[in-house]
């Protein structure tokens, strides 16, 4: 019975300890296929970042503190992670609003996953202590000490509730009322009770001189009292006081090697911040409306206008829905490089900053959004006419690789900005196997990197066929945006500008609102009407006064293109090297040869060139815009031409220029005062016809030739005729004289 049994007890013994190595095996081999889930499960370990806060604290530091603890907040948040920030406190005299909107902000925000700081290498005094007593942990030097805030003197008792309310939120549980209070008002005794408690406990708390008695009166038990401080001197808390007591800090710590060795983390977790500067002159600008070539002209007017007036903030607020794909990449490499120069850009986007939008905003080197505010879908399109085409596969390359090299400059997830352009990139968000940092990638990243970064769920915004489009609230997630704000002023508060600064948006001036007026495809093909137009009138007016006007209005359409981005030197260059040789053939070499036609190209290509830029992206885009800008122009030659008709008949009977019109001698005239043109001007008689002469110039084919006596000016109806040679006259049309050799 009993080698039964003990058979029984050693096969049971057995079977338990095959099923113990199965699931040992089992999960050996599960986390061999597996090792993201094993590594995923490992806690990240903890990120910190250290803030000095030099005297005087001004908005600049709060404006620092602000946003190095929400990112903190925002890092534990998205990677599950624990987060520190340690405020170096130097010793020096601040302002009281100053430490109180700190302190304010410090014990206002549910900041449940950041751990702040307050590091006090050196004695501090005065209201600096104040943002030291709102942080969670309070460490001091060895030989530092802490307290008397109001340097001798007793607070204000305005003040002095202020601060009373900021200590009752009771963030850092070894700061009490009693103690804050004597470190207020060197009037106040603090003590150190051992009180009786319920059931015969022990208890031990800080109270004023008045709170003792007051207890004591109300028959609390009070078994012992220590006195930290005497009334009429100030409180000033030393490290060794407070170790031996057991109140206001955490630990001590000499250096900052201590320091995070008594948090348990490392100086490579911990990345020093610069200390907070003046953020000097700050230029807010707006980019609205859509971006084209006279969009581009005014942004970089006031892009050199701010650069050049020293500001090192740039404020671009973008309310965009897009624009020329040239004109974004130049743009955006433009605001890309301001960084170069120690100028910081900063996008704003209060409602949309769609395709060209979404990429001068993510060229800036942080982005705010409004909550409901979108950004994203940028797909390259090209418009044919009312036509919506989607760009070819070089364009698309094209952006994709803009988007990537701003993503790197900008340090953003390059998978997020390019599946803003193409629609069938798939985005995943992956972990870092040893940090536990949270990116985004693409298939293909994650692949590449699959040693470092575990792979998680697909982003819902990058489905297939879909370019990624989010409001702020996700933006924010997914690493766009650097921060939500609710209005312009709390982004002053993010970036810690001072009130005192101005925030005055620069927009368009009248002078960009005329330049982008008159870069209107109508204002243009007005323009170029009224100026053929005056020509017209001023050859039969002949006063100078409408030359002056066609002049001037080829001057404006050149200064608003000039202005507007699309012409420059060469183009204006063109059209007078044109417009001189039109002149030479009318008034210097008669007839219509090389000068005529090569006067006429240079003028029309001189406007064309002037009324675009050209890509480079496409020949069919770049072509079908410069057919649209010589559509204007022939728009405005055919109402010249109807104009012209029109003036022919009835110019004598304006009233302001029936003056000015002049009539032929023969004609019948109202008043025999007005002008009229010279008998040798009009039509020739015809009794010429079949006369002959002598071609005194070479005629080329037009020239001079002696006939009957007459110096006339005639022209071959075939080859040049030298000179000299014997011509008859075969055509007279009114003053028009066509010879050939005889």
């Amino acid at each position: 019975m009993s080698v039964s049994g003990l058979h029984f007890q050693v096969d049971r013994e057995e079977r338990s300890g095959l099923q113990l190595a199965g699931l040992l095996t089992a999960a050996f081999l599960l986390l061999a296929m597996f090792p993201s889930a094993w590594a995923a499960e490992e806690p990240a370990a903890p990120v910190a970042r250290i803030v000095t806060l030099n005297s005087p604290i001004g908005d600049e530091a709060l404006g620092q503190a602000r946003r190095t603890v929400l990112e903190m907040q925002e890092v534990a948040t998205r990677e599950n992670r624990q987060a520190f920030v340690i405020f170096e406190i130097k010793p020096g005299a601040s302002p009281f609003h100053s430490c109180y909107a700190l302190a304010d902000f410090l014990t206002a925000e549910p900041l449940d996953k950041v751990t702040t700081v307050a590091w006090v290498p050196e004695t501090v005094t005065g209201m600096n202590v104040l943002v030291a007593l709102a942080c969670r942990d309070i460490v001091l030097g060895p030989q530092a000490s802490l307290g008397d805030m109001g340097n001798g003197k007793a607070l204000p008792a305005d003040q002095q509730a202020i601060v009373k309310s900021i200590i009752e939120r009771r963030r850092n549980p070894r700061v009490s009322v009693p103690l804050v209070t004597a470190l207020m008002d060197p009037a106040v005794s603090l003590l150190q009770l051992t009180v009786e408690g319920a059931g015969g406990a022990k208890e031990t708390r800080l109270a004023t001189a008045d709170e003792a008695r007051k207890l004591q009166a109300d028959g609390t038990v009070i078994l012992d009292r220590n006195t930290i401080s005497e009334a009429g001197s100030p409180t000033l808390i030393s490290a060794a006081q407070a170790r031996a007591r057991d109140l206001l800090i955490a630990r001590t710590a000499a250096t900052r090697q201590e320091l995070v060795d008594g948090y348990q983390l490392s100086l490579d977790s911990l990345r020093e911040l610069d200390d907070a500067k003046t953020t000097g002159k700050v230029a807010y600008i707006q980019l609205h409306d859509v971006i084209d070539e006279v969009f581009s002209a005014f942004a970089q007017r006031q892009i050199n206008r701010a650069v050049s007036s020293g500001a090192k903030l740039i404020i671009f607020e973008v309310d965009s829905p897009g624009g020329l794909l040239s004109v974004c990449q130049d743009l955006s490499e433009t605001m890309a490089h301001l960084s170069d120069h120690g100028i910081k850009t900063v996008a704003y986007i209060p409602r949309q900053a769609i395709s060209g939008g979404a990429i001068l905003s993510v060229a800036c080197d942080e982005i705010y959004m409004l909550p409901n505010a979108k950004i994203g879908d940028a797909i390259p399109i090209n418009l044919m006419g009312n036509m919506i085409v989607h760009a070819e596969a070089k364009i698309l390359s094209i952006e994709l690789e803009l988007l990537r090299d701003l993503a790197q400059q900008k340090n953003r997830p390059a998978a997020v900005l390019e599946a803003m352009a193409d629609k069938d990139l798939e985005v995943f968000e992956a972990t870092n196997k040893t940090t536990g940092k949270k990116w985004f990638m693409s298939e293909e990243e994650l692949h590449q990197n699959a040693n470092e970064w575990v792979a998680g769920p697909r982003v819902p915004e990058s489905r297939p066929g879909i370019a990624i489009m989010v409001d702020g609230e996700r933006a924010h997630e997914l690493l766009i945006a650097k921060g939500i704000v609710a209005d312009l002023s709390e982004l002053r508060q993010r970036l810690g500008i001072s009130e005192d600064t101005p925030l005055k948006p620069i927009g368009r001036t009248w002078v960009d609102t005329l330049v982008f007026n008159l870069n209107h495809q109508w204002t243009t093909g007005l323009l170029f009407f009224m100026a053929i137009v005056c020509i017209y009138i001023e050859l039969a007016t002949m006063t100078g006064f409408f030359g002056i006007l066609s002049a001037l209005a080829f001057a404006i359409f050149f200064w608003s293109r000039v202005l507007g981005g699309t012409a420059t030197g060469l183009e204006v260059a063109i059209f007078v090297v044109g417009v001189a040789c039109l002149m030479l053939e009318f008034f210097v070499i008669p007839g219509f040869g090389v000068f005529g036609i090569s006067g006429i190209l240079m003028v029309l290509f001189s406007v064309i060139m002037a009324s675009q830029t050209f890509s480079g992206f496409s020949i069919e885009y770049d072509l079908a815009r410069a057919g649209k800008a010589f559509a204007t122009l022939a728009v405005a030659l055919i109402a010249v031409m109807i104009a012209s008709v029109m003036l022919s008949q009835y110019l004598h009977r304006i009233p302001l220029l029936r003056d000015l019109v002049l009539t032929g001698p023969t004609g019948q005239v109202l008043d025999p005062n007005e002008p009229r043109l010279r008998p040798d001007l009009l039509s020739h008689d015809a009794g010429l016809l079949g006369a002959t002469g002598q071609a005194i110039t070479i005629l080329r084919p037009a020239g001079k030739a002696r006939i009957n006596g007459q110096f006339l000016d005639v022209v071959s109806d075939g080859p040049f005729i030298e000179e000299g040679t014997a011509v008859t006259v075969v055509q007279v049309l009114k003053n028009r004289i066509v010879v050939r050799q005889s």
